[in-house]
């Protein structure tokens, strides 16, 4: 199984603190961004990784992280995405880097507070199809939204006004090869983006998704708000005492 780390975009709602640099390389307490979901990916076993960035500052990734070597990585690739067109556009640019195998895909901005290796274990076991993972959360409008029924998800919902629960889609994905062939029939969403939720759906229609609940933490950092919210989580994790700050 491969991974895959998308740290595409411009970061505009971390303006300016992204106009020097990409979101994907701010800190988050005592590391730069990139290395949370690296670390996610190694925890699982995972040490075949590409990395999709784009920008104007996309050359830093390489200055930091190399080959990933030193990380103790098989390899790390990376690849250019030009443009803002979505997700799903992103992970398009992975298909000759999955060479047919099960990846896992990580949007770089998400933190996991407990490994994903039970959750990636099931999904080697599964037949075929994709494995999503959701957590209950406050805010679900800004995120991709599960419906279910029968204990079973039914669709998943964009940044919906009205969330039919409160359940969101985190930022991480398994898939098998399929999903190169839903990518090719995307069409372009009233965003103006290529969305990872319709690839989502186009598994849930098959009958051929999975879910799980996550149980420890799970943050974003796409907003000045989580990303605060992150290097809390993370320096409280690490035993720093912020009441002494």
């Amino acid at each position: 199984m491969k991974g895959v780390i998308l740290a595409g975009g411009l970061g505009t709602r971390l303006y300016p603190l992204t106009k020097i640099t990409n979101k994907h390389l701010l800190p988050v307490f005592d590391k730069p961004m990139i290395y949370y979901p690296l670390t996610t990916l190694m925890d699982a076993g995972i040490k075949d990784v590409l990395i999709v960035t784009g920008g104007n500052h996309a050359g830093e990734f390489l200055r930091l992280l190399g080959n990933g070597k030193e990380l103790n990585l098989k390899e790390i690739h990376y690849t250019y995405q030009t443009g803002e067109k979505g997700i799903a556009d992103a992970l398009r640019l992975a298909e000759d880097f999955a060479d047919g195998e099960r990846i896992v895909v990580i949007l770089g901005d998400n933190l996991f507070g407990e490994s994903i290796k039970p959750y990636t274990e099931k999904f080697a076991k599964q037949r075929e199809g994709a494995k999503i993972l959701i957590k209950k959360v406050r805010n679900p409008q800004r995120f991709g939204v599960v419906d279910f029924k029968d204990g079973k998800v039914i669709s998943i919902e964009e940044k919906p006004k009205s969330p039919k629960s409160s359940y969101a889609v985190a930022g991480l994905y398994m898939y098998d090869s399929k999903v190169f062939d839903f990518i090719r029939k995307l069409k372009v969403s009233r965003r103006g983006e290529y969305e990872i939720t319709d690839i989502n759906n186009m598994y849930i229609k098959e009958g051929i998704l999975t879910y799980d609940i996550l149980k420890g933490y799970w943050t974003d950092c796409g907003t000045c708000e989580s990303l605060l919210r992150a290097n809390i989580i993370v320096a409280k994790k690490q035993g720093i005492n912020l009441k002494n700050l």
